[in-house]
């Protein structure tokens, strides 16, 4: 395929403007709608760092994503861009405004109009032996860069001074047919950055594409080599996932199919062919109450609430008995769970920000049963937590897929509106200091009488501070 040539000095990005018009869409699809929005001030950036490489006499496209997206008319989250010019050159090119993030391997960072752009030379793989980066590269042209990515959709390149689309491994027609499928030798794909078992399935489910049964043949034959892979890849490649797929029944699915969910994330696994109890539970399985609750929730979704959802119910399967009847039964789970949650999640790699309220989540989703019977104290307490928001849509996703009674949720939805005009959990009015003035020695017993006096409070038992230090001081043990 021809690579359009560089073109001269003169060229202004208003040219690019005119000619930005696509002609080489996506079979049937129209031939005058513009690939890329020009109004995008990330397009107009990328565009004037491809003119200064051009003006230096280098090859400069854009590749990969972002024109997979394009011809998809997905939205763009950032636009990567492939030249024949070596690292040292586009410093040279770029002075002051360049950090050399992969340098080894080709890749530099520009800043252009203070965005980042990842900027890298065309060049082939040597072998891979960890699994995860070559051991040596060669620069080299295009079509050999193409040859040497994963999947036949990532390799397109799109020349946006020619509006040309170049493909060197038929990722257009993939495009078309909606198939995700390895380049060259599946396997060896694989065996070279063992993360693309993860890729493989991603771009699928999110997609909304079907994976190419030879692709998929391999995965499951290199499944195994998935446990090689760091946590923190595993756990950000899945995070993305989790929030991004269309599907989340598909995305499970499939990483079950390939063998892969065994690998990182085996209690999620185990929850498939778990029996529930009909009455409480007539959509099926464990698996599959969690599957719909996480395909009610519209991508993107929140990491918190798809977390909170997928192990909302992990301790079911180690905690199934059997009662009268053969009825299921699953004692202490959301407790069991919330270890669990918590094992996952730190082995996962996730954030503290995210796994304090996932656990909180997870080990409260049972207790919603008793808000009606709480004590005003207690429930005020539980309404005004900060997880509480997260709770009650793990709660509303629960019962909407399974039983269908919103009673509880309603219940708490009246009382959050009673407080409408006033703070759920206002300030203490009673603080340790008073305590200590009241004669109170320093020890136990004051956070004990601070838990009191903050229940009175809450329940509205006084009118006023004063008088609530007024019934502590009477109540004090004197000596």
């Amino acid at each position: 395929m021809r690579v359009a040539t560089a073109l001269s000095d003169s060229i202004a990005l208003a040219t690019i403007r005119r000619v930005f018009y696509n002609r080489a869409m996506l079979p049937g699809s129209p031939t005058t709608a513009p690939l890329f929005d020009l109004s995008q001030s990330l397009l107009t950036a990328a565009c004037g760092i491809v003119q200064s490489l051009r003006a230096a006499g280098h090859t400069a496209l854009f590749a990969g994503g972002c024109v997979r997206d394009a011809l998809l008319r997905r939205p763009l989250k950032d636009i990567d861009i492939a030249t024949s010019a070596t690292p040292d050159a586009v410093e040279r090119l770029f002075p002051g405004a360049t950090v050399a993030v992969g340098k080894a391997f080709g890749v530099i960072v520009v800043l252009h109009d203070r965005q980042p752009f990842e900027v890298a030379t065309f060049r082939s793989d040597g072998a891979y032996t960890d699994g995860r980066r070559p051991d040596a590269i060669r620069f080299t042209d295009a079509a050999e860069d193409a040859r040497r990515r994963d999947f036949t959709i990532n390799g397109l390149f799109y020349d946006p001074l020619s509006a040309e689309i170049l493909d060197f491994v038929h990722g257009r027609d993939d495009l078309a047919v909606g198939i995700v499928r390895a380049i060259g030798d599946p396997a060896a794909r694989f065996r070279e950055d063992h993360l693309r078992l993860l890729r493989a399935v991603r771009f699928t489910a999110v997609l909304g594409f079907h994976l190419d049964p030879a692709t998929a043949a391999a995965a499951r034959d290199a499944a195994p080599l998935l446990a090689d892979v760091s946590a923190e890849r595993i756990g950000q490649e899945f995070t993305r996932m989790l929030c991004e797929v269309r599907s989340v029944s598909q995305l499970l699915g499939m990483l079950l199919d390939l063998g892969l969910l065994p690998v990182f994330l085996p209690e999620v696994g185990a929850m498939k062919g778990v029996a529930q109890p009909a009455a409480y539970h007539p959509e099926g399985d464990v698996w599959t109450h969690t599957c719909r609750m996480l395909d009610a929730i519209p991508a993107p979704r929140d990491p918190a609430l798809a977390y909170a959802v997928l192990l909302h119910d992990v301790g079911k399967p180690p905690t199934f008995v059997t009662g009268p009847s053969d009825v299921p039964r699953f004692p202490s789970h959301a407790t069991v769970g919330a270890q669990m949650a918590r094992e996952i999640l730190l082995r996962l790699k996730r954030p503290s920000e995210l796994i304090e309220p996932v656990v909180t989540a997870v080990e409260r989703h049972m207790t919603f049963v008793s808000l009606p019977e709480m004590r005003p104290a207690k429930l005020r307490r539980f309404l005004g937590a900060p997880t509480f928001p997260l709770e009650l849509s793990l709660h509303l996703l629960d019962v909407d897929h399974s039983h269908g009674k919103r009673e509880i949720a309603d219940f708490a939805e009246r009382k959050l509106a009673e407080f409408s005009s006033e703070t759920v959990l206002p300030e203490a009015w009673v603080k340790g200091r008073d305590l200590l003035t009241l004669g109170l020695q320093p020890g136990p017993k004051v956070g004990q009488w601070l838990t009191r006096a903050y229940d009175a409070q809450l329940e509205g038992r006084f009118p006023d501070r004063e008088s609530l230090l007024a019934w502590i001081e009477k109540e004090l043990p004197h000596d």
